[in-house]
């Protein structure tokens, strides 16, 4: 009987884990989804002649992350070898474990991988449409080691933040505050794109129906996310996962609802300023101010989903969304680029999500594992709230450094930035080969030559001034990578080449016409002179002086001024050769 009473137990044990390993890689696939709502989300919110290049990029964080964490970041995470400990974990590197542990360890490696490359694709779209590929690359391949550290810190046993009992249920620490400060580290280092805060510049979307789809596809990965990281369904496990979906639902409808409201106030006025008014001033419902509010409400849950209760996840998530909003004007009153909003929504709504952890958090009498104290609001003091703010400042902090190390030593070796040609004529054509829309080749070369006619104007009003020197008074934003060099090779070798060659052939045709033309003129302009006010005594005179005057009128409201002769300007229609007798 005894017997027949452990063998049952040991089978009842081996299907347990077998249910926990099929969820955990179930959800693990449903957060894989994700990379494609983030890649069709940032394209969307890009111009149209980027999106190949950050589905390209997307690929990237896939293909270079998960190797780099199957390596060295799943065994600094959570390493159990002779040497981890609070800081770091050792072992499991270049992950193959034996038949008795493999079901458990791939199928969190799988999951962790997942999360990893989430946090690297967050910089991605803050520094979209001017970052070099291969310098991406690189990042991916680097960043693994940022993320790694404060996911052992808040989810192994031998963590110092899991020590102390701190709530996370699914890494909005690890995942959204590492990934949210390194993309404010990121947009800053990289500066910019060119004209992005001009007064008569205004950012256009590539494809908002792309980004609204992005948000429906991240909206069912989120629920992957949350409800994934109860790690099973054994047990109360699967309690804990239905509240998770529970509480991740309402928090991202309240959340939603939050960023209609704040959408119809708050209006974009341009691409560096926003007005503020009520319904009846019948404002417009801006796209990316209504989907970084609900992804600001579904990242505020993300660490306390399976431990509060359904009110504060529709409190969390409507000031989710507000904290977002206001984070998001607020980068744009500073300057600071963030094309699609990740750093207000990763940022931002990480931050308070961390410190929702501290009020809202109820201990989990379910599986004692994901809470061990109630939040403020419930009576438990202020110790919970005390470990979640540590766990905070800690995490930034590390981001910071180890963020800006990273991205140092790329500008440097690799170089961070497009160059001016390269950004203006789009990296999908510059990086990837892709056609060139006839619009955005016109825009970029009209841009290239007001730049190189600015240059050339400012040499003459000030003399001979270094070239350097010259060429970033012409810029709006200097660049990390060499900025004045590969802004002067651009000028001389492909301005030149396109603007110069293109005029100095008009100009040759345009002056032979006027000389042709200038002959036959000469009495007609003699007469018109000796006669002012049109007092001629030859009607035939007096008619081709008319008709010669009414033609340079009508020619100069259409027609630039060409260079004749050196140094003399003819005007207008008198030696266009569009306008013949």
């Amino acid at each position: 009987m005894t017997n027949g009473t452990l063998v049952y137990k040991h089978d009842e044990q081996i299907e347990a884990w077998i249910d926990d390993a099929t969820w955990i890689l179930t959800s693990s696939f449903i957060i894989f989804t994700m990379q494609s709502g983030f890649g069709l989300l940032e394209s969307g919110m890009s111009s149209k002649k980027n999106e190949v290049n950050i589905m390209i990029k997307n690929v990237v964080d896939v293909v270079f992350g998960t190797l780099t964490y199957w390596a060295v970041g799943y065994g600094l995470t959570f390493g159990t070898d002779e040497g981890a400990n609070w800081f770091t974990g050792v072992g499991s590197f270049f992950l193959d474990p034996d038949e008795e542990t493999m079901g458990t360890e791939f199928s969190k490696f799988i999951f962790q991988a997942s999360f990893c490359t989430t946090a690297t694709t967050i910089v991605s779209g803050a520094i979209a449409e001017r970052t070099k590929l291969t310098a991406y690359i690189a990042f991916c391949l680097l960043n693994t080691v940022v993320y790694s550290f404060p996911a052992h810190w808040v989810w192994s046993k031998d963590g110092w933040l899991k020590q102390m009992d701190v709530v996370d249920v699914a890494g909005v620490g690890p995942v959204h505050l590492v990934g949210g400060v390194s993309a404010l580290v990121a947009a800053i280092m990289v500066k910019p794109r060119y004209g992005r805060f001009s007064d008569d510049q205004l950012t256009v979307h590539g494809n908002s129906v792309n980004a609204v789809l992005g948000l429906f596809i991240l909206w069912w990965g989120w629920l992957g996310f949350n409800c994934g990281s109860t790690f099973g369904i054994s047990g109360g496990k699967w309690k804990i996962a239905a509240r998770s979906a529970a509480t991740t639902i309402l928090s991202s409808c309240s959340g939603g609802v939050m960023a209609f409201l704040l959408s119809k106030i708050v209006n974009r006025t341009s691409s560096h300023e926003y007005s503020y008014g009520f319904l009846l001033h019948k404002r417009k419902f801006d796209v990316q101010l209504l989907v970084n509010g609900i992804l600001g409400s579904l990242v505020s849950i993300t660490g306390i989903c399976a431990v509060t209760t359904t009110w504060a996840a529709i409190l969390i998530g409507a000031v989710g969304a507000c904290v977002t909003t206001f984070g998001q004007i607020a980068l744009v009153k500073m300057k600071v680029d963030d094309p699609v909003g990740a750093v207000a929504v990763h940022l931002m709504g990480s931050l308070w999500g961390i410190l929702c952890c501290g009020l809202f958090g109820l201990k989990d009498d379910i599986e004692h594992s994901f809470s061990h104290h109630d939040g403020l609001v419930w009576g438990g003091g202020f110790y919970l709230l005390g470990v979640q703010t540590m766990a905070a400042v800690a995490i930034i902090i590390w981001s910071v450094v180890t963020s800006f190390i990273v991205l140092k030593f790329i500008d440097l070796t690799i170089g961070l930035r497009l160059t001016l040609e390269e950004e203006l004529y789009g990296a999908d054509y510059c990086e990837h080969n892709v056609e060139l829309p006839p619009d955005v080749k016109e825009y970029a070369e009209s841009v290239l030559r007001r730049l190189k006619e600015k240059a050339e104007r400012e040499k003459k009003i000030n003399g001979n001034i270094p070239r350097v020197e010259l060429v970033n008074s012409t810029l709006d934003h200097p660049t990390d990578n060499s900025p004045a060099r590969d802004t002067d090779d651009l000028i001389l070798e492909n301005v030149n080449k396109s603007s110069d060659e293109e005029a100095t052939d008009n100009d040759d045709k345009v002056r032979k016409k006027c000389e042709q033309k200038e002959n036959g003129r000469t009495n007609a302009d003699e007469s018109l002179k000796q006669n002012n006010g049109l007092k001629g005594n030859i009607q035939d005179g007096q008619k081709n002086a008319g008709g010669n005057l009414n033609r340079r009128k009508r020619a100069r409201k259409t027609v630039v001024f060409a260079p004749m002769k050196g140094d003399q300007k003819v005007e207008g229609g008198q030696c266009n050769p569009a306008f013949e007798d």
